[in-house]
């Protein structure tokens, strides 16, 4: 399959339901509320409208004022893109869709009353509930930094916005000759190959302006999750002997005085560190009783993205404990599976019992090449998850053509998800 024809297939709409013709017919529109509008949240209440012909009351409860992507986030620690390149208006939801925006933060789910307590005290009704609050960071096996000012200091960036910019100038101020050091928690986490593409942006930024400088990639896993071969022909050709990698090194300790930290295997002084915990899903579902066994992530069934602990509550994007990759594109095609299976069960009707969806994920080097991975995900019946399927693949090499790939990919799925 040419690469073209895949993300087609990837960006566009699932099939029309049939469904929506029983809700019109309604004495009065049910409610979804949407908590959180990233990249599933913000999906799935545009669908919801979409596809029921606005039969459907969509409020979406989100406490930010922007839409800011982690995808291209890295580029603009590289210095080849801005913050303003990668910050979206909700407007077009609200104007052209007719969705509620709530600016609010919510405290707590009633699920067997369908109520949600916001932050101020004030509570909502729904019929359907879709949480897409995204990760917590979790650092609890780290002790030096359970302290807010030290996680102000050592700052992750996995969320772009502010602590982007903040690294940025981190990266700005940092010596020529200085050590940059990147940990990257054990799997799962979000973007699996979002800490490489940053070794490589901040390489880039590095060799152009502070060339006798070193980026230090501390990893907790075995070997390099996704693209290795890529990303390692990357390091050694355009920046040779500037990007160090080490496999299997957890972090262990930290000496925010001294700059050093501790891994499995060694002591490392450090200029700057951008350090990346080990990940779970938001707290405001853990801590509503929506976690799976193992307390990190949240189960749903994959046909409708209703949890396994609350009925009506609908659950998507890098919270899940899926086994897919924690990506943007994945969150938009779980949300589009969601929002049609929501429509059919309002109106009564069985939700598509196989969906099939695709990923595509880039990842830029350099300012000027770019590679990626792709893959197609089928609903198993038997084990009642979504499975790898034939089609797809990996960037036989990085290119310049694929730059232009990827900036059309973002320009696509940011249209899908807000336009």
């Amino acid at each position: 399959m040419k690469r073209r024809h895949f993300n087609q297939l990837a960006l566009a709409s699932l099939i029309l339901p049939g469904a929506w013709r029983s809700i019109a017919r309604a004495a009065s529109a049910p409610r979804v509320v949407v908590i959180g509008a990233g990249f599933a949240g913000a999906t799935v209440a545009k669908y919801l409208r979409v596809w029921s012909h606005n039969s459907i009351e969509v409020i979406l409860v989100e406490p930010g004022r922007a839409f800011v992507s982690c995808p291209v986030s890295n580029l603009v620690l590289g210095g080849s893109r801005q913050m303003q390149d990668i910050t979206h208006s909700y407007d077009e939801l609200i104007k052209r869709y007719g969705i509620q925006l709530l600016q609010a933060s919510v405290s707590a789910i009633d699920a067997a009353q369908r109520r949600l307590r916001l932050d101020d005290g004030a509570t909502l009704r729904y019929d359907k509930l879709v949480l897409a609050p995204g990760i917590s960071f979790d650092y609890s096996r780290l002790n030096a930094m359970t302290g807010v000012l030290l996680q102000e200091r050592f700052l992750h960036a996995w969320k772009a916005g502010v602590q982007t910019l903040a690294l940025q100038q981190q990266l700005q101020a940092m010596r020529d000759g200085g050590v940059f050091a990147i940990t990257i928690p054990a799997l799962p986490y979000r973007c699996p190959p979002g800490p490489y593409e940053r070794a490589c942006q901040v390489a880039y930024y590095l060799k152009r302006h502070k060339p006798r400088s070193k980026v230090l990639v501390l990893d907790a896993n075995p070997a390099i999750t996704s693209k290795r071969a890529l990303f390692e022909r990357a390091w050694a050709e355009l920046y040779p002997g500037m990007v160090e990698y080490h496999a299997s090194s957890d972090l262990n300790a930290i000496d925010p005085d001294r700059q050093t930290l501790n891994t499995t295997f060694e002591r490392v002084k450090f200029d700057v560190l951008n350090l990346i915990p080990p990940q779970t899903a938001s707290r405001l579902a853990l801590d509503n009783g929506l976690g799976n066994a193992g307390g990190r992530w949240c189960d749903v069934d994959y046909v409708t993205y209703e949890s396994r602990q609350a009925r009506h509550v609908h659950i998507l994007g890098d919270a899940l404990d899926s086994g897919l990759p924690k990506s943007a594109h994945i969150a938009t095609s779980e949300a589009k599976v969601c929002a049609s299976a929501i429509i059919a069960l309002l109106a009564g009707e069985a939700p598509d019992p196989a969906p099939v969806f695709a990923n595509t994920c880039y990842s830029y080097v350099s300012a000027e090449e770019a590679m990626h991975v792709a893959n197609v995900y089928r609903f198993d019946a038997a084990s009642r998850e979504m499975k790898p399927a034939p089609g797809g693949g990996v960037s036989q090499a990085r290119s310049a053509s694929e730059v232009q790939e990827a900036r059309s990919w973002a320009v696509n799925i940011w249209h899908d998800v807000l336009g």
